[in-house]
């Protein structure tokens, strides 16, 4: 350990421990100890100091007693005459560092000065689990804390589309000498302005401004602890089983730009501690033996044309850049962006033009592989800012192709054309919506580049049930016109076929274990009428998974003998479910919350949970903030189900399970589902519906409360009484 760097580290973590002190210290004085202290929408308190010391703080007095701990861990700065190894004092610096910022920051939201005005500030336990999926099938390889500013702002543009072109999630924090890479990104046109007002909305492009000051590292380093204690199943204050995971499964990695002071060194000797590596710009000290971190710690990098990926290989990063022949760049980091009318060279579909999406199955020697045709004028040929239609026709052929993926397949159009920095599409089918930005066309983007995109993703992808792809892209309204209603049939036709798909109708379900990179002991069993519960992957998905990768995560799962019909029990979905989970979960029940529910890894779009006083259940969605009647916010509740643990009462599901003929059946089905959010169940009306009169109860989405009709458990109780909601009069749940 390099003296020099252990010196700046331990410096700079006696300052802020002080600092830290002193702020409580006023904090006490003008609110007294009792006064709550949290961050917002979380359930792990002050997740460091949750993850690191099981501390469950709540109030002022709670937090003096992280801040004495942090003293412990302080060292005197070594001197010129007496060398030692350092190692230890400078991760020990490191950890008091980290959990000195993580209270001067809760302290800060206490007083209202944070997050600040144009900052994201602190990562809700919501967004961690919305990234759930993406953070298990690949989509977000990596994650990169870049602190300070560049030298320029277009050496801050090159390096963000390098780390985007890689889909590794950005983090920026602090400045140096008073810039921030968030404004080099502004004024280079990468970030557009309204940023400011809307920080979250970073997380579309993977670019997410935290804060202007190095102490707003702790949100970036308090997001990577909770994986531990969200889908990897560690418990709180087990700090080695914690670090020991953010190491082997957060791929996560610092990037210097500017100065690095004191506390960026104590910072970064913190993240160096859950196994994330510090990279910089400038020369510093480097530490390269291995043993901290899975590589090197600490690394100079000069050139800045090297740099992304000197930190990609210093992390063990596992990237794939996309290399596509068109002429803008292609990586799923461009999928959330948008293109305002004001930044539109041309748009398709939405109110101003015909627009539509179709796929269908061919023999293999109907099509050409590869081959685009574009019928009809190009976009070079509109007014800038206008529209035009368009139909993006696809035809497919593989030996292993089923029309049942037809479906499946042409849904990919969406994300795949999004994967073009500065295409943004909406919508599938008939409903689609696509824009081409100015800056694409004037790059070269035309019509048969979404030809070229989709074709080149959709064999990287589906490579293994596709040998050949043709692409058609039409803008001739008369040939649209005679091919948009063999779309529409086709539509039909697949609607009609997946209304008709029961559980029953099938003798295969298909497992999902992708979320056991993150919760090993977690296992989704998908049938045709219960979705996995990240709500991305249905009983299709399962089937077209497994025959692109026959080993991989979705396997078929033949369920056997049926052991009760309400609850949805198998003997072989049990024996599989043992082996799959090593033996943690001898049992399990699709269709029931109360005997043996399925396990949750964390990435959950919804809770169901019990509601006793009440006699049924309720649901709630990760997007509401909101306290629900068991006097509990999805924050909260979510850190008693997931982890990959069966929980009875407690079930993660995906939204759309709601309306499904299986839902809960063990448990009594729809008519035990007593409170949901508003917007929930504005989303699912017209499911509820349907169900409702299928039970021939249609009153009962009316009966269903929301936040409106009742917030605590007795205003619940009394709202389900007046409606005359069937719940109450059912067999008692307990």
């Amino acid at each position: 350990m390099s003296k020099i760097v252990a010196a700046a580290a331990i410096r700079a973590s006696n300052d802020i421990v002080k600092r830290a002190d002193e702020k409580l210290s006023a904090a006490l004085q003008q609110f007294g100890p009792d006064q709550e202290l949290r961050f917002p929408e979380t359930a792990f308190f002050l997740p460091m100091a949750c993850a690191l010391l099981g501390a469950e703080v709540e109030k002022l007095s709670q937090a003096q007693e992280i801040v004495e701990y942090t003293k412990t861990l302080l060292s005197e700065e070594p001197t010129e005459a007496l060398w030692l190894p350092y190692l230890a004092d400078a991760l020990d610096a490191g950890i008091a560092t980290m959990l000195a910022e993580e209270v001067i920051m809760a302290l800060r939201y206490l007083a209202g000065t944070e997050p600040q005005d144009g900052w994201h500030g602190f990562i809700s336990d919501t967004v961690l689990r919305s990234l759930g999926i993406q953070l298990v099938d690949g989509r977000l390889p990596g994650f990169a804390a870049v602190v300070g500013a560049a030298p320029d702002v277009e050496t801050a543009e090159y390096l963000i589309r390098e780390l985007q072109k890689r889909s590794i999630l950005t983090f920026l924090i602090g400045n140096h000498n008073g810039e921030t890479v968030r404004d080099q990104l502004i004024e280079a046109g990468v970030l557009h302005e309204s940023i400011i007002e809307d920080p979250a909305s970073g997380w579309d492009t993977y670019i997410v401004p935290l804060g202007p000051d190095t102490e707003s590292i702790i949100y970036a380093l308090n997001w990577a602890i909770r994986g531990a204690l969200t889908f990897g199943g560690r418990d709180k204050g087990d700090w080695k089983g914690c670090l020991d995971y953010t190491r082997s499964h957060i791929f996560a990695f610092g990037l210097g730009l500017g100065d690095i002071d004191d506390l960026k060194f104590a910072s970064g000797a913190g993240a160096i501690t859950m196994g994330a590596p510090v990279i910089c710009d400038t020369e510093i000290p480097e530490i390269l033996p291995t043993g901290v971190c899975t590589y090197e710690e600490l690394v100079s990098e000069l050139d800045h044309e090297r740099i992304v990926q000197r930190c990609v290989d210093v992390r063990g990063v596992k990237v794939t850049v996309r290399e596509v022949d068109v002429p803008v760049p292609v990586a799923p980091a461009f999928e959330g962006e948008t293109v305002r009318r004001p930044d539109m060279h041309v748009e398709f579909g939405g109110k101003y033009s015909t627009c539509f999406e179709y796929l269908t199955m061919r023999d293999m020697d109907d099509i050409q592989d590869g081959k685009v045709e574009v019928i009809g004028p190009d976009i070079d040929t509109v007014e800038v800012g206008g529209a035009m239609p368009l139909a993006i026709y696809l035809e497919v052929a593989g030996r292993k192709m089923q029309e049942d993926f037809e479906g499946l397949l042409e849904r990919r159009i969406h994300s795949t054309a999004n994967y073009a920095h500065g295409i943004f599409h909406m919508g599938q089918r008939d409903l689609a919506w696509i824009r081409v930005s100015k800056d694409a066309f004037e790059a070269g983007w035309r019509l048969r580049h979404f030809g070229d995109v989709i074709i080149a993703e959709l064999k990287a992808e589906m490579g293994v049930i596709l040998d050949k792809v043709q692409a058609t892209i039409i803008s001739d309204q008369e040939a649209i016109d005679k091919l948009l209603p063999e779309a529409q049939e086709a539509y039909r036709h697949r609607d009609e076929r997946m209304g008709a798909m029961t559980d029953e109708s099938v003798d295969i379900f298909y497992s999902c274990a992708l979320c056991q990179s993150y919760a090993p002991d977690h296992i989704c069993v998908i049938s045709p009428e219960r979705l996995g519960l990240c709500g991305a992957y249905n009983w299709l998905d399962g089937k077209a998974a497994y025959e692109i990768s026959p080993h991989g995560a979705n396997q078929p799962v033949e369920k056997g003998f049926c052991l009760n019909e309400d609850m949805g029990e198998w003997d072989q979905i049990n024996e599989f479910v043992k082996r799959e989970s090593h033996g943690t979960v001898e049992r399990v029940s699709l269709y029931s919350i109360m005997d043996a529910p399925m396990t949750s890894c964390g990435c959950f779009e919804c809770i169901l949970a019990m509601l006793p006083e009440a006699n049924g259940f309720m649901i709630v969605n990760r997007e509401y903030a909101g306290m629900t009647p068991l006097g509990m916010e999805f924050s909260t509740l979510a850190g008693a189900v997931g982890g990959g643990h069966q929980t009875p009462g407690f079930l993660g599901v995906g939204r759309r399970y709601v309306i499904s003929r299986k839902f809960i059946t063990g448990d009594g089905g729809l008519p035990r589902l007593v409170w949901m959010p508003k917007e929930l169940k504005d989303d699912l009306i017209e499911g509820l519906t349907e169900r409702g009169q299928e039970l021939e109860m249609p009153d009962l989405p009316n009966q269903i409360a929301t936040e409106e009709d009742a917030e605590t458990i007795d205003e619940l109780v009394e709202y389900l009484q007046k409606v005359g909601h069937p719940a109450p009069a059912m067999e008692a749940l307990l």
